[in-house]
Parts: structure tokens; C-alpha cells; sequence
């Protein structure tokens, strides 16, 4: 079970919103503040981290990472792989982007291409592409 039981705000906006004998308040420089707060309960919060990208665009851009990288079939590509976890260096990178815009039939600006590090990366860049096209 998680509890907080103090934080520090910038002065610049803790002035004037905290009326006089309200929480007890340590000064610890000019510019902040520090509030012994009674402790809070707090739920353990569930997390869902979800892609943007279609599953089949992701689907497809594992398989051209497989295919450029020539990984084993037995080497897991999912859509959290990071492309140097999977062995590629700045070169083969770039392989990798050329393959995604033939597979693809799109164009890549090498500013995009130089944002993506994993497989869900690069999906969402195709997925955005494409729509940004009809």
C-alpha cells in the first residue's frame, strides 16, 4: 500500500493559496516549500499501455524487421522491440525505414525515421502516414 506523506511546491505558486494555519508549512529556501501533509491511502492503480498502430501494421513491420535484421525464427520481435535490443546499429536502421516505406508504399522524412527506436514506433509513424494520405 502506497502512502505519501510530504511534497514540495514552487513558492511562485504556492503564494497566497494557502491560508494561515491550514497544513503545517516548512520554509526550505525562498523558492519552495515543503508540506507535512497526513498520510494519504492510495489504491494500487492498473495501467494500460496501448499502441495506436493497427495489429496488422504491426504484424507487418515485425516481419520487416525480422527479415532486415535476419533474425531466427526462434528471436522474439513483439511491438515493444527496440531495434538495438534486436542487434541493429544506425545503418541497419536505416535499411529498416527503406523496407517499411517499400512495404508500405509511403515516404519517410528522415526526421520521422530518426524518432523511431521500436516496432510500435515505427507502426504508428505507417498508421499516421497513411492516413495523412486519404
Amino acid at each position: 500500500m502506497a502512502s505519501v506523506t510530504g511534497f514540495s511546491i514552487p513558492m511562485t505558486s504556492f503564494a497566497g493559496s494557502l491560508k494561515q494555519n491550514q497544513v503545517p508549512m516548512r520554509i526550505s529556501s525562498l523558492n519552495s516549500a515543503s508540506l507535512c501533509l497526513p498520510s494519504l491511502r492510495m489504491r494500487p492503480a492498473r495501467f494500460q499501455i496501448s499502441c495506436a498502430a493497427k495489429p496488422e501494421t504491426v504484424d507487418k513491420v515485425c516481419e520487416i524487421v525480422r527479415k532486415q535484421l535476419a533474425l531466427t525464427a526462434d528471436t522474439a520481435v513483439t511491438g515493444d522491440s527496440k531495434f538495438t535490443a534486436l542487434g541493429a546499429d544506425s545503418l541497419d536502421t536505416v535499411e529498416i525505414v527503406m523496407g517499411l516505406e517499400e512495404a508500405f508504399g509511403i515516404s519517410v522524412e528522415e526526421e520521422n525515421a530518426q524518432s523511431i527506436a521500436t516496432v510500435h514506433d515505427a507502426a504508428e509513424m505507417i498508421d499516421k502516414i497513411i492516413e495523412a494520405k486519404v
